[in-house]
């Protein structure tokens, strides 16, 4: 019994840091990836798992025994798995709340799904005090049975940490992950249970089983979200991917959706946003600078094909470079927004790390990587953008597009200002009707005067695409004065997370959240 204690333990940690990535895509879905997010999950789950210590502890004193502690273990599991369940219509409301930006209702859906936790988690808590009270028979053995039990349950919790990652949600989704983990300690419990008491009692608690069968053939199938003109929806192991159509167009949404990634449509190439202000990018040259000039280009965060797909009708068949860390969403790309075109090499690829080892120089580096309204870190530093400008020719210029709020431009400001330590010209244009600022850096000295003296001689030689002139014509428009000089991010120290945070939450709690764009 004491080696079936020890593995219940195993599974006990497996479950419970599976539970916790799970609730992170169960909530990331509607609520989005960021660290707010995930600093919500696991504080509060800490918080149940303390409880549960707690509770364990004088429950196992004042019961200290198997049957006890199995039936405890069933009932974590078998709550654990209603929850998908019962979330849904909670993460339905919020899906449409964040659509509509009601942020009252969506802050009452989040803490309303977060509490479905408190049972399951901790539950699932008492298990170790338990497991130490039944394993220990001589006082004198207190210590190492403790840090035996300790440590395989530690080792589970590694297990539990990649298990849903790498393998659960992208092959069965976060539903039957749930019920997957949910299932495997019912059964558990229920052989410890007939260990205990033999098979006629265990028999009792088969229920569980059954509920959880039946809740899986009737609802577990059916799509996260119910959105409208919605014709696809996945999840991989970065993402919730979601494609909508209306009207003829396509839009990639990953994650809350609050963020257009990608735009398609069969004929039209011309989707406002941030996107054709990639094109813009090399024009800051000096005069004259044609389309042919442009010999290659490279893009950090490629999602589905949008830049490339507008870059290649303006420049012509230039190589490309898409670095999309995402391999699934190049799927979506290739199958949803026409991603096939030949002269397009899509890299399954962190950006930053497929960048340093591509060993080519580009014209144009875009980087257009971000979970709105968060950057990677490691995209944002002085190292970054100075292994950026080692991959670009002569004439090359870096285009990043960067999120920010109608009255907070400090991440602007900072990013330009790390910018500019490796850059020595740097030029800002907002993006129209949107949260977006196009920040533009370029190898040689340059101005915005280069940019106009470029649309004129393109309009003269009546070669350029339209959708060039009218994505210069924006840019000049919307230009900015560039910041002056400020902090510098470095790989050591970057608090981007900090500032981004802190514009979203002055930005939810008192401002005017219509009008957030891509």
């Amino acid at each position: 019994m004491k080696r079936y204690i020890y593995f219940t333990v195993f599974i006990s940690g497996m479950t419970t840091l599976g539970l916790e990535f799970a609730a992170s895509r169960l909530l990331g879905s509607v609520f989005g990836t960021s660290n707010l997010v995930w600093a919500s999950i696991i504080g509060l789950i800490l918080i149940y798992l303390t409880v549960g210590y707690f509770i364990g502890g004088r429950w196992a004193d004042r019961s200290p025994h198997a049957r006890t502690m199995y039936g405890v273990l069933a009932w974590g599991a078998f709550t654990a798995g209603l929850v998908p369940f019962v979330a849904r219509p909670v993460l339905r409301l919020a899906a449409n709340a964040f659509d509509q930006l009601q942020v009252g209702v969506l802050l009452g859906s989040f803490t309303t799904v977060l509490i479905l936790f408190v049972v399951p988690i901790t539950l699932l808590g008492t298990i170790s005090p338990f497991a130490i009270r039944l394993a220990i028979v001589d006082s004198r053995q207190a210590g190492r049975i403790s840090g035996q039990i300790y440590a395989i349950s530690t080792l589970g919790s590694f297990v539990g940490t990649f298990l849903p990652v790498l393998v659960m949600i992208p092959v069965f989704g976060t539903t039957y992950t749930f019920l997957i983990f949910s299932a495997v300690l019912v059964l558990v419990a229920l052989v410890g249970l007939w260990m205990e008491d033999g098979w006629r009692k265990a028999l009792r608690w088969t229920w569980m089983l059954l509920v959880l069968a039946v809740l899986t053939i009737l609802w577990a199938a059916g799509p996260l979200k119910n959105t409208a003109g919605q014709i696809y929806e996945s999840e991989s192991a970065y993402n919730y991917i979601q494609v909508l159509e209306r009207d003829g167009y396509r839009y990639l949404r990953l994650n809350e959706g609050q963020g257009i990634h990608s735009v398609w449509h069969e004929t039209e190439l011309n989707y406002g946003g941030p996107w054709q202000q990639f094109l813009v990018a090399p024009f800051f040259n000096a005069a004259p600078y044609s389309t042919d000039d442009v010999q290659s280009m490279a893009i950090v965060g490629l999602a589905a094909g949008t830049i490339p797909r507008q870059a290649t009708a303006v420049f012509g068949s230039i190589p490309i470079d898409g670095f999309e860390i995402d391999p699934q969403i190049i799927e979506v790309g290739e199958a949803y927004f026409g991603m096939t075109m030949p002269n397009l090499r899509a890299l399954p690829q962190d950006g930053r790390w497929g960048l340093e080892h591509s060993g080519l120089r580009y014209s144009v580096i875009g980087v257009d990587a971000y979970r709105p309204p968060y950057i990677p870190v490691h995209l944002t530093t002085q190292e970054f953008f100075q292994m950026v400008r080692d991959h670009l020719t002569e004439d090359g210029v870096m285009v990043i597009n960067v999120g920010r709020s109608p009255s907070d431009r400090r991440l602007i400001d900072d990013l330009v200002s790390t910018i500019q330590t490796v850059f020595p010209s740097v030029h800002v244009a907002d993006v129209p009707y949107s949260f977006n600022t196009i920040v533009y850096a370029t190898v040689q000295t340059t101005s915005f005067d280069n940019l106009r003296a470029n649309y004129e001689s393109l309009t003269e030689s009546g070669q350029a695409h339209p959708l060039l002139l009218e994505s210069i014509q924006i840019a000049w428009s919307n230009r900015q004065d560039t910041p002056a000089t400020g902090r510098v991010y470095t790989d050591d120290w970057s608090p981007i997370e900090w500032v981004t945070n802190n514009m979203v939450l002055n930005y939810v709690l008192f401002g005017d959240l219509e009008g957030i764009g891509y």
